[in-house]
């Protein structure tokens, strides 16, 4: 066993000192239990073992801080580009407003398919159903059948078979959708305004060659807690940001599986919606931008939605997010590299930029570099981390992942310390994708609470009743411990102050590990 004592200024890190004398005294009694072989095993380990190991981490994990910050400030550069030369969609594309015909009525309209599947969502079904059919469009379609004595029905199925993909499909195979041009989906919980088809669809009726007219989300409610607030950091972040630089460039982006517009041939061509991963949605748009298809993101254009606002459902939430692309990018790469209507360049975007980084790269480096190897790195005196890989790296990566909500930029290293906690589940989920291990297809519906609490004085109590054990989540509580000890350690022992990052993280992982974040409901709801 190797003892490490170093001097501590006592006069101005009293507690540091007390904390290295207890760290001290538990080396001791392991010197003198542990008999002299195994501690020089253990040292032997230390020396050709585990500090080349970190000395690789550290390496690979600097490489990878640079293809992120390399990756970010590409598409922040496209985003501001775009923002201070006004290359708004409508200016890009043709866009005319539909006039209506006083002689042709409803039928000079294009034929739309409004699809809102939904799954268990008792809460906020209503509110996507009331929204879609006061949609100008569907309203006057509606209204023109109604006269005629024809119900409106809804469709449903006996099984979950594939899911939403499996849903989707089997309805794209009714008779009526041979009649309409295009299609939109809602999740149950979006809320379109009346006017949303008559500003995405002029896009694809006077632009053949795009397939996809996406929207962006407006959260209603972002102000429910610090977890939602934060969410709406992040999420603002991909659309102002990755989706406007992805629509920018290259007319592709991830489908974000709701609040946009497809053209019906192009699904069509691309053999439609697959069950082969839970992100059927990204499936989708990838396979219809290899047949030469673009898509536009308008962000001008925005849909109401809510965010989930308990940790349990943010968590599930998260894992199929980043489960799923790294699922799909193992499955899918074979066929980008053999695509024939896409350009060299374009592939390597897909591959490198739009999977590798964004969805491999950015989960991994988020873990093991803040959250495992800095950590670690304070009980290995000789490792030095630059300060360029610790510090100005992160600080940009940050600064640019805040620009999209200014509002909240004082929410900083509150939505800091989250994202590294949801990172562990994050980087967990991208290994099950890739290795396809159990819940690799696992899917559990995001739970939304919609209207529920609404105007009911009982919320406040209602939300401390859920039972304390319910709302453990023991991985998050190991490694804050481990952090503790990490954190106390370079406190104790070490000049550089690591500990000032590594403390406030633990705490972080144990507020989240012992259930005391987001909305609590009771079991009993």
């Amino acid at each position: 066993m190797v003892v490490i004592a170093m001097n501590v200024n006592g006069s101005s890190r009293p507690l540091a000192q007390e904390v290295a004398h207890a760290y001290n005294v538990i080396f001791s009694t392991l010197t003198g239990i542990l008999p002299e072989e195994v501690r020089e095993i253990w040292s032997h380990i230390r020396i050709s073992v585990l500090l080349p190991a970190l000395k690789v981490a550290i390496i690979i994990c600097l490489i990878m801080s640079v293809m992120l910050i390399v990756e970010k400030l590409n598409m922040g550069a496209v985003s501001l580009f775009v923002k201070i030369f006004r290359r708004s969609p409508e200016k890009v594309y043709k866009w005319e407003p539909i006039k209506e015909d006083e002689e042709l009525g409803t039928s000079a309209y294009p034929m739309v398919l409004v699809q809102v599947p939904m799954f268990n969502e008792r809460e906020v079904y209503k509110l996507s159903i009331r929204a879609v059919c006061n949609l100008d469009m569907v309203q006057k379609e509606c209204e023109r059948w109604v006269k005629k004595g024809m119900n409106i029905q809804y469709i449903s199925r006996d099984n979950r078979n594939g899911y939403k993909a499996g849903a989707m499909k089997e309805a794209m195979l009714i008779d009526y959708v041979g009649q309409c041009d295009y299609v939109t989906i809602f999740d149950a919980d979006f809320q379109p305004a009346s006017d949303f088809l008559m500003r995405t669809v002029p896009f694809l009726m006077y632009n053949p060659q795009l397939a996809l007219v996406q929207a962006r989300w407006k959260f209603v409610n972002a102000d429910e807690c610090l977890m939602t607030r934060i969410q709406e950091m992040s999420l603002n972040y991909h659309f102002k940001i990755e989706q406007q630089s992805g629509s920018s460039t290259f007319a592709f982006f991830g489908f974000n599986g709701t609040a946009g517009v497809w053209r019906i041939k192009a699904l069509n061509e691309s053999e439609g919606w697959k069950e082969r991963t839970t992100v059927e949605d990204m499936d989708l748009a990838v396979r219809v931008s290899l047949l030469g298809w673009k898509f536009v993101y308008v962000g001008d254009i925005k849909v109401k939605s809510e965010l989930p606002s308990t940790y349990k459902a943010y968590r599930y939430q998260q894992h199929r997010w980043s489960c799923g692309p790294a699922n799909l990018f193992k499955k899918v790469s074979f066929e980008i590299l053999t695509a024939k209507k896409v350009s060299i360049v374009k592939k390597f975007y897909l591959i490198y930029n739009f999977f590798f980084s964004r969805r491999i790269i950015s989960h991994n480096v988020t873990f093991f570099f803040y959250c495992v190897v800095i950590p670690l790195s304070v009980f290995f005196p000789e490792i030095s981390i630059p300060t360029w890989g610790v510090v100005y790296i992160p600080t940009m990566i940050t600064l640019l992942n805040c620009v999209g909500t200014p509002s909240s930029i004082h929410l900083t290293i509150f939505w800091i310390l989250f994202e590294n906690v949801m990172s562990w589940h994050r980087c967990k989920a991208v290994f099950i994708g890739l290795t396809e291990a159990d819940r690799v297809n696992e899917w559990v519906v995001t739970e939304k609470l919609g209207d529920k609490f609404k105007g009911k004085a009982a919320i406040n109590i209602k939300k401390f009743q859920t039972k304390f054990w319910e709302r453990l989540y023991l991985s998050e509580i190991g490694i804050g411990l481990l952090l503790f000890i990490c954190a106390s350690y370079d406190y104790a022992f070490n000049s550089d102050h690591f500990f000032l990052y590594i403390f406030p993280l633990s705490i972080s992982f144990f507020i989240m590990g012992f259930g005391y974040v987001g909305t609590f409901i009771s079991s009993g709801k």
